[in-house]
């Protein structure tokens, strides 16, 4: 096989330093940035007709929005601690704002702002920002739910031509009268508003993608004023007086009750919106690894500091309350804004188009500005966040939440979701399900939840059914048990073992038991805390693990009757029995030292050196294998070949299942851990070489295995068994074909968030798809192939390679005239990608943001794309894609930085452009 070196940089050139050396670098004066600049003129667009609309659902003067936007760019923009975030007047205060005008008049509730601001300097200074974040989201949902709902029913009046209500209620009562007097230019300007609002977004093609660039606030109101003036229709419109007579705040006039109430309500509201957004704004940054590290995590407390800030200069100057912008903040990071800046700038054009606009602002009917907000109210109940609450089964607060900010008002709202979510964690605490069951002599006894002294009396009932003298085994799954519990479970132990009985309690991790049933080490173990006497296993889900296997002490080995210097088996990547690990580098139970264990996250696979003999001299290089040694992969070597269900180490193709059923069943994320790892293991024990003919029950290894398989049937077992016996009776019914490599480190259920039957996977050494005809008696990638088309019918297939791939550092290491071993064999489907990567003439695959990091991350990428051409070669795959019943896509998925990168569609370039997080809700 011939070498192929790219005649590319591998890294891209570093700027040359002008300074002299050891002398400080020339001072650099602040520059504003091409991207801030650009994402201020989107968010310009957006906050003007949107702070408009709010000020007009609101009741206040239309200029208040204008002031709070400005106010929101500039000084919270400044001030605060999430540099991206942007702030303004928000549709979540909308009711609370119109409710306090109603009751108070505008400049008092100007100087309630103002109040409000200084109570969120107060609690910046405290230092309590955190704190807002304990609200349940459901709460927040819900309050946002009923707010959105307020808006709309109330803008419904302004869209048919009348004039809204000042409670849901009223609006309600009043809409039949309202639909028998509908103005027909005011509800043609709102349909073809929101018209606009919908279809805008969708628009096909690659001049639709151009257009979708314009944000659709600002073409809905453009679209539709421009449409109302050439007509000449006879609409009211917005009315701007003159800042002359702005009205500015005074000294608050009425019951001092009622205005704590109202600025505890303000205070409340805006500081945990713009907290919220804040958290959620840094999970849009994380979405971008290119430049999350320059924009930095958000400071809440400097956050809430910048709110008050603004707040006080708002309601001083005549504004509107204000809080961080969910719409506004998701444009700006989408926009690819980089600092502070663009958030700064977009309030200075605010401030311009507030002085140099008025004519035209004052062209807008307010029946488009209605139907804006009105859209943005109903985008407020979110169905995402419905269904995550009833995942997560708090739909009950969700819903109460909702109805009551409805019926009654945001702060009362708030306040019965807060008991609402009280009421229901109170009653998970205290809800726990005691069950009884004998099974070959022995009696079994399970406690699923929370043991407290509500309990006791079902708990005592429960242990008094075993017979005296009986072997008895009790569960304990919860992580929490109360003194009343302890000693009614202790007393009823001791009592037992007196009789001739015996007890052995189990915790709900696997290994975790005791021996004696009294002393402190009891305790300990009831609780869920493992003793090194005690324990067999310690290592808790989805922490640094190595390969899941645990740390077994020297004592259980010895008392276990294995020596303390056992020697590894020789399995590979599955992983031997060794001598204990210690935190100063000893050799762990895995077989390597604690520098760099197997398949940690985050941490480096040791280079195993291969044993004579073992048939892996030509094997595949490791990920992180020296890039020195990479030449030489003969020394660089694992030796474990074959992975998946029933595939041999001679071809190293195999298909496996999803094994993670956290995802369908909702299963515990420890539950779903431990079955994904299980498997992993399992894999890796049968998969490895050299291991020996016979299975060893003795040996850790063996007990590793046989320890997760027994986790699996008592924890995972119960909560999958129906859904697995559906897949049962109705066979397999996969939605896609996953195909991707080997490597033990990719856990493609994980990754995907998938469960049982969703994912039919094709795993192979490179993730290779040989082209039809050379295959060369290999037909098991062909084969899955047509299976998956023809008879699963599956409606996509992925290519997914990932960073670090031994297969591609191999074939980059390869020698002309190597000896032509079973694994040069399969790699040499790989060396069109290594043709395709030296081919001046093609563009190279890359990342969105970034240059691939080495010559193996840029043929990892390319490799996939080149596997997809090979795809499109067999011929059932060109059939489905001809019919238009397929699709096929691209994956790269970066193990040390957990993130997934995706091909885009209609790039000539072929870019991975990597998979954030969904964006932020309206």
């Amino acid at each position: 096989m011939s070498a192929c070196v790219p005649t590319r940089a591998d890294e891209p050139r570093r700027e040359e330093h002008s300074h002299e050396p050891h002398s400080p670098p020339p001072a650099r004066r602040p520059r504003l940035a091409g991207a801030d600049v650009s994402a201020s003129i989107a968010v310009f667009l957006i906050a003007l007709p949107l702070s408009l609309g709010i000020a007009l659902a609101t009741g206040a003067p239309l200029q208040a929005g204008l002031v709070a936007a400005a106010v929101g760019g500039l000084v919270a923009g400044r001030l605060g601690g999430a540099p991206l975030q942007v702030s303004g007047p928000a549709a979540g205060l909308t009711v609370v704002t119109a409710e306090l005008i109603h009751q108070y008049g505008w400049r008092t509730t100007c100087a309630i702002t103002v109040l409000a601001g200084l109570a969120q300097l107060g609690l910046g200074l405290l230092r309590v920002a955190r704190t807002a974040l304990a609200v349940s989201p459901a709460i927040v949902h819900g309050m946002l739910a009923g707010i959105g709902v307020t808006i709309a029913v109330a803008q419904l009046h302004i869209v048919l031509g009348g004039v809204p209500h000042s409670s849901v209620l009223d609006n309600l009562r009043e809409l039949p009268a309202q639909l028998a007097r509908v103005h027909p230019a005011a509800l043609s300007v709102s349909v073809l508003t929101l018209a606009l609002l919908v279809l805008w977004p969708r628009l096909p093609g690659r001049a639709g993608k151009l257009l979708r660039k314009v944000p659709t606030p600002l073409v809905a109101v453009a679209v539709a004023t421009t449409t109302a003036s050439l007509m000449g229709l006879s609409l009211p419109k917005v009315d701007l007086p003159s800042w002359s007579s702005h009205a500015l705040a005074a000294l608050p006039d009425g019951p001092v009750l009622g205005l704590v109430a109202a600025v505890l309500t303000i205070t409340l509201v805006c500081s945990v919106q713009s907290l919220l957004g804040a958290v959620a704004v840094d999970k849009l940054v994380a979405g971008r690894p290119e430049q999350s590290a320059r924009v930095g995590r958000s400071d809440l407390d400097r956050e809430l500091l910048g709110q008050g800030a603004a707040n006080v200069v708002s309601g001083a100057l005549g504004g509107l309350p204000i809080a961080g912008v969910a719409v506004r903040s998701s444009a700006n990071v989408h926009a690819g804004a980089v600092s502070r800046n663009s958030t700064m700038m977009h309030g200075v054009l605010v401030v311009v188009a507030a002085l140099l606009m008025v004519p035209i602002l004052e062209l807008i009917p307010l029946a488009s500005l209605a139907a804006l907000v009105m859209a943005v109210g109903i985008q407020m109940v979110s169905l995402h966040h419905i269904r995550t609450v009833t995942r997560h089964r708090e739909v009950l607060v969700y819903a109460v939440t909702t109805l009551a900010v409805v019926f009654f008002g945001v702060l009362e709202g708030v306040a019965l979701g807060i008991a609402m979510a009280v009421g229901v964690a109170l009653h998970r605490l205290t809800r726990t399900r005691i069950t009884h069951d004998e099974t070959e002599g022995v009696h079994h006894v399970h406690v699923r939840g929370q043991l407290t002294f509500l309990a006791v009396p079902r708990l005592s009932r429960t242990l008094h059914l075993v017979p005296q003298g009986a072997a008895a085994v009790v569960e304990l799954d919860g992580s929490f048990m109360d003194h009343a519990a302890y000693e009614s479970l202790q007393d009823w132990q001791n009592t037992h073992t007196v009789h001739g009985g015996t007890v052995e309690l189990v915790g709900r991790r696997s290994g975790v038991r005791i021996g004696e049933p009294t002393g402190p080490a009891g305790l300990q173990a009831l609780t869920g805390v493992a003793t090194e006497e005690s324990a067999d296993c310690r290592c808790h889900p989805w922490t640094p693990w190595r390969n899941h296997q645990c740390e077994i002490p020297e004592a259980a080995l010895l008392r276990d009757g294995q020596p303390g210097d056992a020697q590894g088996t020789g399995a590979g990547d599955a992983g031997g029995s060794a001598t204990p690990s210690d935190a100063d580098g000893a050799v762990r139970t895995d077989g390597t030292d604690s520098t760099g264990g197997h398949g940690g996250i985050g941490e480096p696979d040791k280079v195993s050196e291969p044993s004579p003999g073992d048939g892996s001299s030509d094997a595949l290089a490791r990920p992180d294998a020296p890039r020195d040694n990479t030449a030489d992969a003969s020394k660089d070597t694992g030796t474990s070949t074959a992975t998946g269900n029933g595939a041999g180490p001679g071809t190293g193709t195999g298909t496996d299942a999803a094994t993670s059923t956290g995802a369908r069943t909702g299963a515990a994320a420890e539950t779903g851990a431990r079955t994904g790892a299980a498997a992993d293991t399992g894999a890796g024990a049968g998969a490895g070489t050299g291991t020996g003919a016979a299975t060893d029950t003795s040996r850790p290894s063996a007990r590793q295995l046989a320890r997760g398989i027994s986790a699996f049937q008592r924890n995972t077992a119960p909560l999958v068994r129906g859904e697995l016996a559906r897949l049962a009776r109705e066979g397999q019914q996969p939605s896609q074909l996953f195909l991707t490599c080997a490597d033990s480190r990719l856990v493609t259920s994980m990754i995907t968030s998938s469960g049982p039957g969703d994912l039919f996977v094709v795993r192979n050494v490179g993730n290779l798809v040989p082209l039809p005809g050379r295959e060369s008696g290999d037909d098991s990638v062909a084969a899955a192939i047509e299976y998956a088309v023809d008879v699963l019918e599956v409606r996509s297939i992925t290519v997914c390679g990932h960073s670090g791939c031994g297969a591609m550092q191999a074939l980059l290491a390869s020698e002309p005239g190597a000896a032509q071993t079973p694994l040069r064999r399969w790699l040499r489907h790989g060396e069109p990608s290594l043709e395709r990567m030296s081919d001046e003439d093609r563009p190279w695959a890359r990342l969105a943001g970034r240059a691939p990091a080495d010559a193996v991350e840029q043929l990892c990428l390319t490799n996939v794309v080149q596997q997809l051409e090979h795809l499109r070669a067999h011929e059932s795959v060109a059939r489905a894609l001809r019919a238009g019943e397929l699709e096929l896509h691209g994956m790269y998925f970066h193990v040390g930085e957990a993130q997934a990168y995706l091909l885009t569609e209609g790039h000539e370039d072929r870019v991975f452009d990597h998979v954030g997080v969904a964006d932020l809700s309206a």
